[in-house]
C-alpha cells in the first residue's frame, strides 16, 4: 500500500511537464535565432552591427516625422514599420527623404550630406529589424543586361504607361501628385519602386509581376532611355499630342505669315 501510494504523481505534474517543454522549447528557439525572423534579410544584407547604427542615424534624421519607435508622426510622417529595406533604399538614395518640405508628394533631389553607401545600409537594416518588409534588390535581379527588352516592353505598356508615358517621360496626377519621370532613376530603384509603391504608385509583388518579369522591364527602360532620336527633336516623347501642336502652331503661323505678304504686296502694287 505505502509503494502504491509513494508511486502515485500528484495530479498537476502533468502540467509543471507541460510548461517545462515550452519553455525549454521557446529558450532554445531564441538560441537558434538571436533576432527575429524579420531582422534576417536586414542582417544578412550586412553587418550585424548595421542595425545599432541604423537607429542612431534615425533618431538624428528621422524620428521628428517618423516617431522615436518609427511609429509615425501624426500630419507629419507615416510609420515605417513592415515597408522594408527596399523602401529605405529607394527614398534616401533618390533624395526624396529626409522630407524638407513636407507637400502633396516628395521629389526627387540630391541626397542629404549624410548619405552614402554605408548609411543607407545600416538604416535600411534597422528598418528592417522593425517589422520586415521587401528587401534590397540583388544585383543579379537588376541587371538589365540579362533582361528581355520586347517582354519588357509588353508588361511596361500595359501596367505602367498610364502614369509614365510610354518612354517613361512620367505626367501629371490627380491631387497635385505626378508620375516622375524614369530617366533619372537607376536599375535598382525603379525594382525597388516596383516591390514598394512609393508615392501613387501600385505594388507590383512578385505574385504580380515576377522578378524575371520586372528584370525584363528594367531592360525595357534602359533601352528606352539610351535610345536616340535621329528624326529630330524628342518634344518630351509625350506622343502625337505635342507633335500635332507643333505642326498646328507651326503651320499656322506660316499661313498667317503669307496672308500678311501676299495683302502687303497687293497694296503696294495698287
Amino acid at each position: 500500500m505505502n509503494r502504491i501510494t509513494a508511486g502515485r504523481r500528484h495530479p498537476l505534474a502533468r502540467y509543471a511537464v507541460l510548461l517545462l517543454a515550452l519553455g525549454l522549447l521557446g529558450f532554445t528557439y531564441t538560441l537558434a535565432a538571436p533576432t527575429s525572423e524579420r531582422a534576417d534579410a536586414a542582417i544578412a544584407s550586412g553587418k550585424a552591427d548595421d542595425v545599432a547604427e541604423g537607429k542612431k542615424l534615425f533618431e538624428q534624421s528621422c524620428s521628428s516625422c517618423h516617431g522615436l519607435n518609427a511609429e509615425g508622426v501624426e500630419d507629419r510622417g507615416p510609420g515605417l514599420v513592415g515597408v522594408g529595406a527596399a523602401s529605405v533604399d529607394f527614398q534616401v538614395s533618390s533624395g526624396r527623404m529626409p522630407l524638407s518640405n513636407p507637400g502633396a508628394q516628395a521629389p526627387r533631389k540630391q541626397p542629404a550630406p549624410w548619405v552614402n553607401d554605408d548609411t543607407v545600409r545600416q538604416l535600411a537594416a534597422y528598418i528592417q529589424s522593425l517589422g520586415g518588409g521587401p528587401t534590397i534588390p540583388t544585383a543579379e535581379q537588376v541587371d538589365a543586361s540579362k533582361g528581355d527588352k520586347a517582354k519588357g516592353g509588353e508588361l511596361f505598356r500595359a501596367n505602367c504607361i498610364q502614369c509614365h508615358n510610354f518612354t517613361g517621360e512620367g505626367g501629371a496626377l490627380t491631387q497635385g501628385k505626378y508620375a516622375p519621370p524614369l530617366y533619372p532613376a537607376s536599375e535598382r530603384q525603379i525594382y525597388e519602386a516596383m516591390i514598394t509603391g512609393p508615392q501613387a504608385m501600385p505594388v507590383f509583388n512578385d505574385s504580380i509581376i515576377t522578378p524575371e518579369q520586372k528584370r525584363d522591364m528594367i531592360a525595357y527602360i534602359v533601352g528606352v532611355r539610351e535610345q536616340k532620336d535621329p528624326g529630330g527633336a524628342d518634344l518630351g516623347r509625350i506622343g502625337p499630342v505635342t507633335e500635332g501642336l507643333v505642326a498646328w502652331i507651326v503651320g499656322l503661323s506660316l499661313l498667317s505669315l503669307a496672308a500678311i505678304w501676299i495683302t502687303a504686296k497687293r497694296r503696294q502694287a495698287q
